[in-house]
């Protein structure tokens, strides 16, 4: 079953000439961290901007649950911290719905506390493995009672004092990178970090908006190493939420596919960590436009004009992938319209989201018409310019959504410009990373709606 238990079908047919201005919802991993860290923060901290999606909500209940205050006011949304260390122990079992960031990022946070937390989600996320988070937080000594496989349902049960640890990551990953730097805040001396290859930095970014004493130091080898000293002050923040550049990757990609289409998504995010994208778009032909760069609230951002463009097919090389790794099922569908191959490699990291993003976009692809090969950790799709002969061409061909949120926005993307449209099983659970999807895009000329 879907996040919210009713499956909603819903269906894309070919379209033209997408053209607007668009104000897309706030960055979903700034809007995480800037709950979080407001939270545990001493005083009030004013978030404009914050992402309103299911996965966030989940994460203002849980701070709330840990003593936080946390209301909205007019467009704003204020938190009241408790103070680093003074986080109480929550009474029930915290339900995380489908937000993989946010359960794997409060685990960190408050597992080294002395007190049991239990932890919970939806059909998909007790499926995803929580391993590479739990692991350092063994080292750090925290007791870890979860299901089998180290999924959900977990339970929690820090030390007396938790052990400071020198840590390196195994595979490029900024959730387990930020989960021990949240849990080293509440354990005395200093945490470190080592991390091979460069992931997006927004919680090391934060943490020094909020006073923590953060040092990052690249060695010889040009390994990065993160390190925190425990157990100090944080103060409230005003924080500006700039837009979230995956999300805004379903509108481009969209005007990009669409013929005729001219379209501006404004104050998007530029961070360099989370741009991988928009490069690849580019060298594939894209006509993407940045305008009016400006910085805002510690990260950079900007406008992007984005006009409909002939794609050809690229290698996007392995190192790229963790600047991009969320975007990957929506580049598929860019490639599916591009002239030529388009090789994607070093993505074995998909195997283990929402769904098996990997798998579930190559399945969806084929069920399209489009012709593709996966491998355990690479996707090769070779487009079809001009979308003639894709699409669902009969009415059993319904896209698998697998209770992914990505993969159900990409898809119906993909019947904008397909010939015989998309039909996607289950939306529904869209508004756990993008609310007002189904709008936003219509109100650009998208044909996408709802289907019974």
């Amino acid at each position: 079953m879907s996040h919210s238990g009713i499956r909603l079908a819903a269906l894309a047919r070919p379209s033209t000439a997408l053209r607007g201005k668009l104000h897309l919802p706030g960055d979903k991993s700034i809007s995480h961290r800037a709950l979080m860290l407001g939270g545990l923060a001493s005083g009030r901290t004013r978030i404009s901007g914050l992402l309103e999606g299911d996965d966030i909500l989940s994460t203002a209940a849980a701070m709330r649950a840990f003593g936080a205050n946390i209301r909205r006011q007019d467009e704003d949304w204020i938190v009241e911290g408790v103070g680093n260390g003074c986080l109480l122990e929550p009474e029930g079992v915290l339900d995380f719905g489908n937000a993989g960031t946010g359960v794997r990022l409060v685990m960190g946070l408050v597992g080294v506390y002395d007190m049991e937390t239990r932890f919970t989600g939806d059909a998909s996320l007790v499926k995803r493995p929580m391993g590479r988070i739990l692991d350092p937080l063994r080292q750090m000594g925290v007791q870890v009672k979860p299901e089998d496989g180290d999924r959900l349902p977990i339970r929690l049960h820090g030390p007396h004092t938790a052990n400071p640890i020198s840590y390196r990551v195994p595979v490029a990953s900024a959730q387990v990178k930020s989960a021990v730097l949240l849990a080293g805040l509440n354990t005395p001396g200093v945490t470190t970090v080592i991390e091979p290859v460069a992931t997006r930095d927004h919680t090391e970014n934060m943490l020094k908006g909020f006073g923590a004493p953060v040092d990052i130091g690249i060695d010889k080898q040009g390994v990065r190493h993160i390190s925190i000293e425990g157990q100090c002050a944080l103060m409230g923040q005003d924080i500006s939420v700039p837009g979230d550049p995956s999300s805004a990757a379903f509108p481009i990609v969209a005007a990009l596919i669409t013929h005729g289409s001219d379209i501006t998504v404004e104050n998007i995010m530029m961070n360099p960590a989370r741009t991988g994208l928009i490069a690849t778009l580019q060298e594939m032909g894209a006509v993407i436009d940045i305008e009016n760069p400006r910085s805002q609230g510690g990260e950079e951002v900007a406008d992007l004009r984005v006009r409909s463009s002939d794609l050809k097919g690229v290698t996007v090389p392995a190192e790229r992938a963790p600047s991009m790794i969320d975007e990957y099922p929506i580049l598929a569908i860019a490639a599916s319209f591009a002239e030529g191959e388009t090789l994607m490699q070093g993505i074995e990291e998909l195997r283990g989201k929402e769904s098996d993003r990997l798998a579930a976009v190559a399945n969806a692809l084929e069920v399209n018409g489009v012709d593709c090969t996966q491998g355990r950790d690479y996707l090769s799709v070779r487009g079809h310019p001009g979308g003639k002969g894709l699409g669902a061409m009969t009415k059993d061909a319904r896209v698998a959504a697998h209770l992914d949120h990505r993969i159900a926005m990409s898809f119906l993307v993909f019947g904008l410009a397909a010939e015989h449209g998309s039909l996607v099983d289950d939306a529904s659970m869209i508004s756990t990373s993008f609310p007002g999807f189904m709008k936003l895009m219509a109100d650009l000329g998208a044909n996408m709606e709802t289907a019974a």
